[in-house]
């Protein structure tokens, strides 16, 4: 680090830990013999620790076994990491689990009808989460916290339980999470209470492309790829419908760069959707999400083969541009708008405005003023940024402003 406010990652490819965290990274080394990378016994533990054993409709079996598969393939796949996968892994099936239970209890959740939410689709660092954050701080909207994504249905002795275990865990996860990759909330700040990404619920249904940046998959993202994703958003749509009958809410607020890949099938699943379209210089975009990606690939592998996941991501990013590029008509100019970068930053609640023009949604002086709020206290750049540059990873700027050539002629002139 050179200054205050700009970190150097000098560790990429090498993680350091500081001797602390190599102490807790030892222990869960030491427990992962007992936390296999196994359907049977991930069924069997989910099982145990709910008293429940209906996961719902078996078509996620499939992507699971595929998805297992991946993880086998990594290479330098580490104690921790094979802990911290087998501890999501379990969450997503025990949330599949309490889901199925609390329909049982309450068939009427699935007559719920969601109005059409308001959807924010853009790569990372084109101001998704700014927009997200701070639209969902006034009260027009139904937003989704952190705590809430990871687990968003209570354990069945927990239920009405005050404070909320689960976002007691989140608190400890976050902490362990921010000794770990320091420098991570640099690139994208997480709290317990901070609005978070459906992309948690369509993990769900084994059927997610967060599968993808939690590890360098390639088998998964190829099956990913070549299936129809309308199951997992018809799954997402139970899922909500399930959060409003557990804690109320009108109208959702959905954010993912995912979705700028699935508008047909996101057009499909909530008739009517809004969706607030981000776009930004996608070279510093795609260097961004690189770093972000093999910084926080140090929780599962060692060494961390960068340049082939920064190349990886590049082919990636470029399918999904393309599709954008292919599919951006499907919604319509009465129910989409395009926002740059640029223009949101020079103009935060203008945007804003914009966004509840859109959605036909009544902007009341107590939204905002709830909005006015979270900017002052959410300048850009507050907590410092992380250095990139396309030397990192052995790529060309060049080479990838033709790349993604299509995408900015489109969008950005």
């Amino acid at each position: 680090m050179t200054d205050a406010t700009t970190v150097y990652l000098d560790d990429l490819a090498e993680p350091r830990f500081s001797p602390e965290i190599q102490q807790i990274r030892d222990l869960m080394a030491a427990m992962a013999p007992e936390s296999p990378l196994d359907a049977d016994a991930l069924h069997a533990k989910a099982a145990a620790e709910t008293g429940l054993d209906d996961f719902g409709p078996h078509d996620y079996r499939e992507r699971l076994d595929v998805y297992l598969a991946a993880l086998h393939d990594v290479s330098g796949l580490h104690g921790p990491g094979i802990v911290n996968f087998h501890a999501q892994l379990l969450q997503w099936l025990k949330n599949r689990l309490l889901l199925t239970d609390l329909l049982k209890r309450h068939p009427e959740i699935r007559d719920i009808e969601l109005l059409p939410p308001v959807v924010i689709a853009g790569l990372p660092r084109t101001g998704t989460t700014h927009l997200h954050n701070l639209l969902a701080a006034a009260p027009t909207f139904r937003t989704l916290p952190y705590w809430e994504s990871v687990e968003p249905f209570p354990l069945p002795g927990e239920a009405g339980v005050e404070p909320d275990p689960r976002r007691t865990r989140m608190d400890a996860a976050v902490e362990f999470m921010n000794a770990v990759m320091p420098h991570f909330r640099l690139m994208h700040e997480m709290t317990t209470d901070h609005v978070h990404e459906e992309i948690q619920l369509l993990a769900n249904a084994f059927s997610s492309m967060l599968f993808e940046t939690l590890a360098d998959v390639p088998r998964w993202r190829d099956y990913y790829l070549a299936h129809d994703q309308t199951p997992a958003y018809e799954y997402l749509a139970l899922q909500l419908k399930a959060l409003q009958f557990l804690r109320g809410g009108r109208r959702w607020l959905l954010k993912s760069p995912s979705h700028l890949e699935q508008l047909p099938v996101l057009d499909a699943v909530f008739p009517g959707v809004v969706v607030v379209f981000t776009h930004r210089d996608p070279v510093p975009v795609a260097l961004s999400m690189i770093t972000m990606i093999t910084y926080t690939a140090r929780m599962h592998r060692w060494p961390v083969p960068i340049t082939e996941i920064a190349a990886s991501w590049i082919d990636r990013l470029d399918l999904m541009l393309a599709a954008l590029v292919r599919d951006r008509d499907v919604i319509g100019p009465g129910r989409s708008v395009d926002i740059r970068f640029d223009d949101f930053m020079a103009d935060e609640l203008r945007v804003a405005e914009r966004v509840y023009q859109l959605a036909g949604e009544t902007l009341t002086a107590e939204a905002r003023a709830a909005m006015a709020s979270y900017l002052a206290g959410h300048q850009r750049g507050r907590l410092g940024q992380v250095a990139t540059s396309a030397e990192m990873f052995g790529l060309d700027e060049h080479d990838l402003a033709v790349r993604f050539g299509s995408y900015v002629e489109r969008f950005l002139r």
